[in-house]
């Protein structure tokens, strides 16, 4: 399926189907896990000629979609990507990397290390400049009003957010975390490339995974105990845990600071579809859209609990902490 456009989002409304095509042609770039890397060097000159061409005034309010991968975050983009006012942009991770140059975790598209965590004084002038014209140039061709932009780490860069886009709304996605983990270790598994340099969810060589301990976890006091063991960690599941938990606990610290942020429950959106919708549409100040909301009730079925899960003992322990945390149970742990 190119670009999340399959049937049942042409049917429902096809002037759509140009938007996402032109972000997944232009703006988006493709990750090391996927096929087509050899438009990247296309899509990266795209993004040094938008901030000297006139393609329209930059947004000011786009909505920006946080939380982990496989919690739900790329369906709520794809039906977002259905409202008659939005341009979706799903993972523009070519896009950011042009304009900062340090954003890179899994090595797509540098050799050099990236970052997770950045702040208002990663927000230069230069590269505000280049984000708000690469949003602006995107909004011009694809003629839509508004950005919906779901790039889950950027769930640690808020504070940058907040100077590039100062009016803009957060989406916070969280999923119970068996359900995340076992996703991630099957997308991990069936997206796996083997070489000298292996490539998986964890990036190129594991290069996510080193900098998600060295930058996140290394620091927090709350896994201070288990920090030896999380360092020989090789199983997925125990892997994404660590990943779900700093996340989580993330997701934790922006409520009780940003006011701008709306907490969704995935388990939420697939039982309840409409009036979860509705509310992420008031807090994005989009007009409600019956044929979208028709398009997810159709989509979004409740899934089955995954079986039980092993995680390594010192991990467990804080899995079922921070479980407990966010009012899920530990039923399935083993």
């Amino acid at each position: 399926m190119v670009a999340q456009i399959d049937r049942s989002f042409i049917q429902a409304r096809p002037a759509k189907v140009w938007p996402r095509l032109l972000a997944y042609a232009l703006f988006e770039g493709r990750p090391l896990t996927t096929r087509g890397r050899w438009i990247n060097p296309l899509v990266l000159l795209g993004h040094r000629l938008w901030p000297v061409l006139p393609l329209g005034a930059a947004p000011v309010d786009p909505v920006f979609i946080l939380g982990l991968g496989r919690s739900g975050t790329t369906v709520l983009g794809t039906i977002l990507a259905l409202h008659r006012d939005v341009g979706y942009l799903n993972e523009p991770k070519a896009l950011w990397h042009a304009a900062l140059g340090d954003d890179d975790l899994i090595g797509s598209y540098s050799r050099r290390p990236g970052r997770y965590r950045m702040t208002a004084s990663d927000a230069t002038a230069r590269r505000c400049r280049r984000l708000r014209r690469s949003y602006a140039a995107y909004l011009g061709l694809a003629g839509c009003r508004r950005i919906v932009d779901k790039y889950p780490e950027l769930l640690f860069r808020t504070e940058m957010i907040d100077v590039v886009f100062p009016k803009a709304r957060k989406l916070m996605l969280i999923r119970n975390g068996l359900d995340t983990l076992q996703s991630i270790d099957t997308w991990s598994r069936n997206h796996r490339r083997n070489g000298a340099q292996p490539v998986d969810w964890w990036g190129r060589n594991r290069r996510k995974w080193r900098l998600l301990v060295d930058e996140l976890i290394a620091p927090d006091p709350f896994f201070a105990e288990a920090l030896p063991a999380i360092r020989t960690l090789t199983q997925q599941t125990d892997m994404a845990a660590i990943e779900w938990i700093a996340t989580m606990r993330e997701a934790r610290r922006l409520r009780e600071r940003d006011d701008d942020v709306l907490f969704i429950r995935y388990e939420d959106l697939t039982a309840h579809p409409r009036p979860v919708l509705r509310e992420i549409l008031a807090h994005c100040a989009l007009p409600d859209d019956e044929k979208m909301l028709r398009y997810a009730e159709d989509i979004l079925r409740p899934r089955p609990p995954h079986g039980t899960v092993e995680l390594h003992p010192r991990i467990a322990l804080l899995f079922r902490e921070t479980m407990a945390t966010f009012g899920y149970d530990c039923e399935n742990l083993g």
